[in-house]
């Protein structure tokens, strides 16, 4: 009895760590951070709180892990993309690259892994908005170094816009980003049948569009330069989209 007790133990170790994964990700994307008890997670996955602790040691290191599975990878791609986009001549082609190398990922993996997967992207959504002192350490220690490296990017793009302004539109695209992968029925709906809002390829295009004018949009409290340099890009606009197609 005791030697099929201990062999039905490691036949369902390898297979634990995982549930209490995807236990605490459904659980942190639908209530939270700090609502969220180690027993809750135990309870959703079928173990013990001891197994959550084995496994993770604490809950601000299980949160730390659901990040690095996804955005590890997510992370990953990007810099190829955008290492790719740095190197597009055209400075319209190369914003256009730029921003599509950040959105692209996001939507690339059908799955909850990769970054991909609305249950990740609505999990993200919350933890950037519960303000927690751990949730904002984790958040920034996965994407801050991706974060500067598109900013700097697209500011080499755009040197007539004050970089502070770019981080502010940058802002704006991440949020579109999220509210697009969590919510894209809304779409289908106001549009009334025109556009699917499941359909990933128009998405990434319709993200990479809005993102590129309003980056572009002139510095209203700068001098009139910025007019003339955003115009300028325009001439361009026949050779759209094409960087990493």
């Amino acid at each position: 009895m005791v030697m099929k007790s201990t062999e039905k133990e490691k036949t369902r170790k390898p297979n634990m760590r995982e549930a209490i994964l995807v236990a605490a990700e459904e659980l942190f994307s639908t209530n939270g951070f700090s609502a969220v008890t180690v027993r809750d997670i135990a309870h959703a996955a079928g173990a013990n709180p001891g197994s959550v602790t084995y496994h993770f040691k604490t809950k601000d290191a299980l949160l730390l892990e659901i990040y690095r599975r996804h955005c590890g990878p997510m992370n990953h791609r990007r810099f190829e993309l955008l290492a790719a986009a740095r190197r597009v001549r055209d400075l319209q082609d190369r914003l256009e690259a730029i921003v599509r190398a950040y959105v692209l990922p996001a939507f690339s993996s059908g799955s909850d892994l990769a970054g991909g997967g609305a249950r990740f992207t609505r999990l993200r959504a919350i933890m950037s908005a519960e303000g927690n002192e751990v949730t904002g350490r984790i958040i920034a220690q996965t994407f801050d170094d991706t974060s500067h490296a598109f900013i700097d990017a697209i500011h080499d793009s755009l040197p007539h816009i004050p970089r502070a302004k770019i981080v502010w539109r940058s802002h704006f695209l991440l949020g579109a980003l999220y509210y697009t992968l969590v919510t894209p029925e809304r779409v289908s709906r106001l549009s009334r049948g025109d556009s699917d809002g499941t359909d990933a390829g128009d998405a990434i295009e319709q993200l990479v569009q809005a993102a590129v004018a309003s980056l572009q949009a002139p510095a209203r409290d700068r001098p009139a330069p910025s007019r003339r340099r955003s115009a300028a890009p325009t001439k361009a606009h026949a050779h759209d989209g094409h960087a990493l197609r």
